[in-house]
């Protein structure tokens, strides 16, 4: 990139007149941009590794190095039969009242109904509403990169790609996503389809949660992102640890048209290749909601269907009664001791 290209792009963010009277400082800080983009300082605050890594007086990132410790104590929360049951409700539509159309989605609504009846089981219920990504100030979830195609142990636990300092690839939300899922016992994942796919919000999550299914929780064994390392690693045998298995799930996908059952699919075999447990055919949904109905009519089409208000309340009811029978060991899978032939 050009550093007039670099100038223009940072610039951007600070088009509207009010900032005129500040251009000179604006000036100084972009100056300033350019130069850690020039020399690549993606984490410009480090800590030494310490104990626990392979090399512990490696400079890991502050904020991978912190995150990486709030993940373990989630973890052992969550291990703690002490600890109450939660459950992560997962509204996946980009539409709300805050963004463009000012208007709440039909998978907010439905979030609702299933928020309630896991609380009336009695579990902590906590809702990602991942619609936020299109209305609060510059939060992002920035993309996949493809670290585990070049090896595994490339793709580090937590993701380690971001932030980016130096490319301004920052207030990335899954550090908090992450989060979320390892401390969840239940997890409810509602979505519309687009297109026949998964929306745009839960796919890059669950692109980014890559790293929960295999990935690396020692970034000093690869030197960073040092591929050839990583693929040494990897052919030495790697054990593509599962880090968010043994969690419960359902779904709940709806659309108008068609790529209802297409998306459950998908989403199912995702959930269930990171080991996680279905909660049981009512826990897996997918319903047309105003079936070739005009969209504007769609909200009325929702209040008019009792029934998949209550086939709704009843997948969360599933996940959530499925969670103590989990954490009681009384909810198993038949091949969860068998070796796989062929991890990956």
């Amino acid at each position: 990139m050009s550093r007039q290209e670099f100038g223009e792009r940072f610039q951007q963010r600070f088009a509207d007149p009010a900032f005129e009277r500040e251009r000179q400082a604006l000036a100084r800080l972009e100056q300033i941009a350019w130069e850690a983009f020039q020399d690549g300082r993606k984490a410009p605050i480090t800590v030494k590794a310490g104990e626990g890594f392979s090399d512990p007086g490696y400079d890991l990132s502050r904020e991978w190095r912190d995150l990486h410790l709030r993940l373990k104590e989630a973890q052992a929360q969550w291990a703690d039969r002490a600890t109450p049951s939660r459950l992560l409700v997962i509204n996946a539509s980009p539409r709300n009242d805050g963004s463009c159309p000012g208007e709440m989605s039909k998978t907010w609504r439905l979030t609702q109904i299933a928020r309630r009846a896991g609380e009336s089981e009695g579990l902590n219920v906590q809702v990602l509403d991942l619609s936020r990504l299109t209305s609060d100030y510059d939060r992002h979830i920035h993309p996949c990169k493809g670290c585990v195609s070049t090896a595994m142990p490339l793709c580090h636990w937590p993701c380690s790609c971001y932030p980016n300092h130096a490319s301004g690839q920052t207030n990335d939300w899954m550090a908090e996503i992450y989060e979320q899922w390892v401390r969840a016992h239940g997890v409810l994942l509602l979505t519309p389809v687009h297109w026949y796919q998964a929306p745009s919000p839960l796919k890059l999550m669950m692109d980014r949660l890559v790293c929960a299914d295999g990935g690396n929780p020692d970034p000093t064994s690869t030197q960073g992102k040092k591929a050839q390392l990583a693929r040494e690693l990897e052919l030495r045998g790697w054990d593509y640890p599962k880090h968010l298995a043994g969690r419960v799930y359902g779904l709940v996908v709806h659309g108008d048209v068609a790529g209802i059952d297409g998306t459950r699919r998908a989403l199912s075999d995702w959930l269930d290749w990171m080991g996680l447990v279905d909660a049981g055919f009512g826990a897996r949904l997918d319903r047309y909601i105003g079936y070739f109905e005009p969209y504007a009519t769609s909200h009325d089409a929702l209040d008019d269907d009792a029934a998949v208000q209550e086939e709704v309340r009843q997948a969360a009811l599933a996940v959530a009664r499925a969670v103590p029978l989990l954490r009681d060991g009384l909810l198993r899978q038949s091949d969860e001791k068998l070796l796989r032939p062929r991890p990956k």
